[in-house]
């Protein structure tokens, strides 16, 4: 089952047919390239287009050592051109695809992409570096793409750190102090002010309706020890909502709201202002990931850059109250880097995109993707990053170029992943920055793995968009008193009528099939 936030397709079944008339159309094609000196992409964009003739487009070409023809498309408008673009017979050589979304499946299924999944192993940069993640990338424990890695575990908990010093408190270690801490946040005027004007806990209206996605809900839900998205209870995999320990988490969180340690708007703040609380003194904790302190170290150096480091404190995954620890991980990917059998038709031609995305994923080509050109837009100090030339307006192109686009395209390298580290700022961000490497490595001990992630149920990619909503929404209504945890329970069954269990009967037998591990 996949859990990448989607938007459904209508008209599935014509779409099959377009796909598979695509992928095995005649040689004459309009989407029929060779593979030759030419590597056709299309990759999502997040600021404006590289010029083909720019500093960057050419470094990269060099090191592949093809022409690059890319199609660079908007982040906004990626899936529904992925759509498009799929049911078309001009599908690119190399698609940059951004999860599990129905179309790619169908797609892939219907054989309109090269089954990777024993070829990699020959191409040395890239061979999976994560046996988990690969796998969880995975359509059925099928492999179609080259995944775009993303760290396995980086949840992490963020506090004011000037509320805790003036409170004298420490970073909670389990669920139980950070109570205690968004209480005094609460009632004990963290900020001298002497109003009671703040609160403990942020937490934004989710941006999508998928139960399963990676938020602060999920992350709770996995430190009492519910399952992450599905679990093993008595040999079959149930979803996490089927669980008590579901309901003693979100009993927990409720007592927050209704205490007011929570802001009173978590079921309708706009995620795009989820910062705004912390840095203006009102919230003083944050659940999300650990590469958010980097964020929020400029956004509070911005206010006041002379004592900005002494306010942000972070802290991992937290213990439960008797003490045993269940750490939320991540998916360890995000999308992957597809080859279309329609554009690439031979296993020779094949061979030649691979040996060139596996020249591109070598260090000095995830180095250009990631960080950009040495001497040009950075320089290496102790091992680290430093940009230079920021007043050159065409560094500022290279630096436009790297972290708007061409990092869409790094395997292993991105963005708070480069194969150098930015240079730290301050005293305080290089040691969040070494705390948040162990505090990585020991939550990876107590990680709590989805077991769906390569399972794609057919039931799911239909329905999900119709299921999921039903139990997420229900939710926040509980935690905001609207309904009781009776309510909640019939909402949970409601999904189970509604196509749930015919999802869950096709995640157990897909689980069978792949080995149950």
């Amino acid at each position: 089952m996949n859990t990448t936030p989607r938007r459904l397709l209508a008209g599935t079944v014509a779409l099959a047919t377009a796909l598979l008339a695509s992928a095995c159309g005649s040689d004459d094609g309009g989407g029929g390239q060779s593979a030759g000196n030419e590597l056709t992409m299309m990759v999502p964009l997040f600021g404006t287009a590289p010029d083909p003739g720019g500093e960057v487009h050419k470094a990269v070409e060099k090191v592949v050592g093809k022409k690059l023809k890319i199609t660079w498309v908007p982040n906004a408008e990626y899936q529904d051109k992925t759509n498009v673009t799929l049911a078309s017979d001009t599908i690119p050589q190399v698609m940059v695809i951004q999860g599990k979304i129905p179309s790619f499946v169908q797609a892939a299924q219907a054989g309109a992409f090269w089954e990777l999944t024993d070829k990699l192993d020959k191409y040395p940069n890239l061979k999976a570096k994560s046996e988990q993640a690969e796998r969880n990338a995975s359509i059925n424990g099928k492999v179609y793409g080259i995944y775009r890695v993303r760290p396995l575990l980086r949840s992490a908990v963020l506090y004011r750190k000037d509320w805790l010093d003036k409170l004298d408190l420490k970073v909670p270690e389990t669920v139980d102090e950070l109570y205690e801490v968004a209480k005094a946040f609460t009632e004990k005027d963290p900020d001298g002010n002497g109003k009671k004007d703040t609160y403990g806990l942020i937490i934004p209206k989710w941006p999508t309706p998928v139960f399963c996605s990676s938020s602060p809900y999920n992350v709770v839900e996995t430190w009492f020890g519910a399952p992450n998205c599905y679990g093993d209870r008595g040999g079959k995999l149930v979803p996490t909502f089927d669980t008590e320990e579901f309901y003693t988490a979100n009993r927990w969180l409720k007592k927050m709201v209704g205490e007011g340690l929570v802001n009173p708007d978590f079921a309708t703040l706009d995620s795009g202002k989820w910062n705004d609380p912390f840095v203006q003194g009102k919230g003083g904790i944050i659940i999300d990931v650990n590469v958010r302190a980097t964020q929020m170290y400029g956004l509070l150096k911005e206010q006041d850059p002379e004592k900005y480091g002494d306010k942000l404190a972070m802290g991992g995954n937290l213990k439960r109250s008797d003490g045993q620890k269940f750490s939320y991980p991540f998916d360890g990917y995000n999308g992957f880097l597809a080859v279309s059998k329609q554009s690439v038709r031979t296993e020779a031609e094949l061979d030649e995109v691979l040996k060139a995305l596996d020249r591109l994923a070598t260090e000095e080509g995830q180095t250009l993707l990631a960080n950009g050109i040495e001497g040009r837009n950075f320089k290496l100090e102790n091992g680290f990053d430093v940009p230079i030339g920021d007043d050159d307006p065409a560094v500022k192109t290279i630096n436009n170029d790297v972290d708007f686009a061409f990092i869409q395209l790094g395997t292993w390298a991105t963005i708070g992943m480069g194969v150098y580290d930015a240079m730290p700022a301050s005293e305080a961000e290089q040691e969040n920055l070494k705390l948040r490497k162990e505090l990585v490595e020991l939550d990876l001990q107590t990680a709590v793995n989805n077991p769906t992630l390569p399972i794609v149920s057919p039931t799911y990619v239909s329905k999900g968009a119709t299921l999921d909503p039903i139990v997420s929404d229900a939710r926040v209504k509980y935690l905001a008193g609207e309904i009781t945890e009776e309510q909640l329970r019939a909402e949970v069954e409601r999904w189970h009528e509604s196509g749930g269990d015919q999802v869950i009967a096709e995640i157990n037998d897909l689980h069978a099939k792949l080995g149950g591990s």
